[in-house]
């Protein structure tokens, strides 16, 4: 599903070239559930970011679906984004002046689902996550963990054959944590393919694989046991 061939990440200075990622090859197959590990700064989330298609590799080449993602213009890479992959973020990042429903549709607008579709696969996943109640809500009205509820029914709203999830549990105490990571497993279950970066050994070992980022280097590459 996802192959990284050599990818370095770089930024150029006047009298250096400093690296975020060097040479990272990685292969994900459809169904995984992978972590990403590793210290503050190893360049976890801009690996993630490269696979989400949110920024570029500086050199190397990505292949998603053997789609040749580095060689895409950036119109192409958009609609790849919009179609096959969901993205979750540590701090939520949903639009305060949205309602809970509002909220989730949204990626439905920009694929275009019909009026429709869109009411009953909100439905669906108000439902799945017991946010009926709550629909009419705005965020700052959501605790923390129910924000994160919305955040992934947003993500996965649209059906999407990969979860990128980035420290989704970061500003969550432990029981809302273990009631996301039990979600996850279940998508995964399901047929999602998921990729998370965590600094929790913990959520990692919900995971089937973890590969351990050190200095923009993969340093191991482990099946769960």
């Amino acid at each position: 599903m996802i192959q990284l061939k050599n990818i370095d990440k770089y930024i150029d200075s006047r009298f250096q070239r400093t690296f975020i990622l060097k040479g990272i090859d990685l292969e994900v197959k459809q169904g995984e559930f992978l972590t990403i590990m590793g210290p503050s700064g190893a360049g976890k989330s801009t690996l993630m970011n490269i696979i989400g298609m949110l920024d570029e590799p500086s050199a190397g080449e990505y292949y998603f679906f053997d789609d040749s993602v580095h060689k895409m213009k950036e119109k192409q890479k958009s609609e790849m984004h919009k179609n096959y992959i969901g993205f979750i973020f540590q701090a939520y990042h949903l639009i305060d002046e949205l309602t809970v429903y509002e909220n989730i549709e949204t990626p439905l607008l920009y694929k275009g689902v019909s009026s429709g579709q869109r009411k009953s696969m909100v439905a669906e996943m108000l439902d799945r996550f017991n946010m009926v109640a709550k629909k009419d809500l705005f965020p700052e009205q959501l605790s923390g963990g129910q924000q994160q509820m919305v955040g992934i029914a947003r993500a996965i709203v649209g059906e999407p054959k990969l979860l990128l999830a980035d420290e989704p549990t970061g500003n969550l105490h432990s029981d809302q944590g273990k009631n996301i990571m039990d979600i996850f497993q279940k998508l995964n279950e399901e047929g999602i393919t998921i990729i998370q970066v965590t600094h929790s050994l913990e959520n990692a070992r919900r995971s089937k694989r973890v590969v351990n980022i050190v200095d923009g280097l993969v340093d191991s590459d482990e099946l769960v046991k």
